[in-house]
């Protein structure tokens, strides 16, 4: 029996980079073996174990046949006559194919090392194509590592599978799992610029796909395409160092713009609204996790609203506030703000304006926040109002707090760095009030990490 240290872990170490956890490929070895050293099983569908001590998977050598279409489709064999080499070549790419035993001896049977310098993901067998999940995987990698290309030969065998409808047995979950890996990554719009490259985005993401080519006035976006747009919004979302919900709702947040009829191009009037119903019916496609969906969804309503909201007076402003649900959900209204700061500086040479709208509004919330509804609420009792109109008189007492908040700070000019917004729908009653929304003084907002200067007027 013997054991290897393979895949990421050897691959991390030879890029200088941190190895965080480790999995072994062991040969000569049966399952009761495993057993009887005291490993533990833990594999479904073949033999793996966790070591007792350090709990790291320790997996048996194994060879896997095609069964069926998708990535379930696979039968496995796992004896103690299965070669290490073997084991490696039913691996994707041969950076990951490069094992390492306990003296420090690489075994680089398919040229993993050789790629690793060249900077090129590669396939490392036709057992490639028999995969789907590797291309997304695949395209994970190349956004973890963007100055890698993607060899011809692997461009070519990905096409192959997408024509031949392999990605399209791939189940939600797991989709949806790559994507948000993929989105996390250093360069996370490399993942869909590899995408689009072999025609999976079409299939997995058709709603993102069809937003290449299709134009925006060049006074807001000098780089016109509304997909390029939204690859420097990632761009943008990673440089910012973003969480996932900022990331995907930066991806999704102009999906309208996609179904803009072409006799109203290059505006895109009403995308807002559109892009919402995409969103949701993309997230219950995918399995999106409600977190992620919800800042989506509320991004693409009001980012165009974010964006003009530099001479909203105060009852404007509280509007805004309460459209969002602010009061109740502040943590999300903070992520509205950096998508749309992300929104705005994602377009060819915006990357270092100013954008005061998220530090204007973060400010407004913590004012609104700041106000006394107990002793709001307990005047207007006193006056004999009732029911609503208790709600009304704490409403009324936020409203006048921003407004001398707003009369003392310098107001910023609009900006939107896009179309004017369409006309915004009724404002939705004023979440009724709680004490932990309003009694206590709220703690610093996040400033913006651009300077206070005006940017631009919008389109009009």
């Amino acid at each position: 029996m013997k054991a290897y240290v393979v895949g990421g872990a050897v691959r991390d170490a030879l890029l200088g980079e941190p190895v965080n956890d480790r999995d072994w490929v062991v040969t000569g070895a049966s399952p009761q073996e495993m057993l009887d050293a005291g490993y533990i099983a833990v594999g479904k569908d073949f033999p793996v174990f966790l070591h007792p001590q350090t709990h790291e998977e320790y997996a048996l050598a194994r060879t896997e046949r095609k069964t069926g279409p998708g990535y379930h489709g696979f039968a496995f064999h796992a004896a103690p006559e299965v070669t290490l080499e073997e084991d490696l070549v039913r691996r994707d790419l041969t950076i990951n194919a490069i094992a390492q035993d306990a003296d420090g001896t690489l075994v680089d049977p398919h040229g993993g090392r050789r790629d690793l310098a060249a900077k090129v993901l590669r396939h490392v067998s036709p057992a490639f194509a028999e995969d789907p999940v590797r291309i997304l995987r695949l395209a994970r990698f190349a956004a973890r590592w963007p100055d890698f290309s993607v060899a011809p030969e692997t461009l070519a065998t990905m096409r192959a599978m997408v024509d031949a409808g392999e990605v399209d047995a791939l189940v939600a979950e797991r989709v949806w799992q790559e994507l948000a890996r993929g989105l996390m990554e250093r360069a996370p719009q490399r993942m869909f610029e590899v995408l689009r490259e072999v025609g999976a985005l079409r299939r997995l993401l058709p709603e993102v796909d069809r937003l290449f080519g299709v134009p925006q006035p060049a006074a807001h976006h000098p780089e016109i395409d509304t997909g390029v747009h939204t690859m420097m919004v990632l761009a943008r979302c990673a440089a910012t160092a973003q969480p996932l919900t900022v990331r995907y709702a930066g991806l999704v947040h102009d999906l309208g713009k996609g179904t803009t009829p072409a006799a109203d191009l290059p505006r895109h009037i009403g995308h807002e609204a559109r892009g919402e119903a995409l969103i949701r019916a993309l997230d219950e496609r995918l399995r999106v996790p409600a977190e992620c969906g919800e800042l989506a969804r509320l991004t693409a309503r009001e980012h165009t609203h974010v964006h003009a909201s530099g001479p909203l007076d105060a009852a404007a402003v509280m509007r805004l506030l309460e459209r969002c649900d602010a009061l109740r959900r502040p943590e999300r209204f903070h992520a509205l703000l950096a998508a749309c700061e992300c929104d705005a500086t994602g377009r060819l040479g915006y990357a270092e304006r100013p954008y005061p709208q998220r530090a204007r509004l973060a400010r407004a919330l913590g004012v609104a926040q700041a106000v006394d509804a107990r002793a709001a609420s307990a005047a207007a009792i006193a006056r004999g109002a009732a029911g609503p109109a208790i709600a009304d008189a704490i409403r009324r007492a936020r409203v006048a707090a921003l407004a001398i908040d707003l009369r003392g700070a310098a107001g910023g000019a609009a900006d939107p760095g896009d179309e004017a917004p369409s006309p915004s729908p009724s404002p939705s009653p004023s979440p009724s009030p709680s004490a932990s929304s309003a009694s206590s003084a709220p703690p610093a907002p996040p400033s913006s990490s651009m300077p206070a200067t005006p940017p631009a007027t919008p389109d009009p």
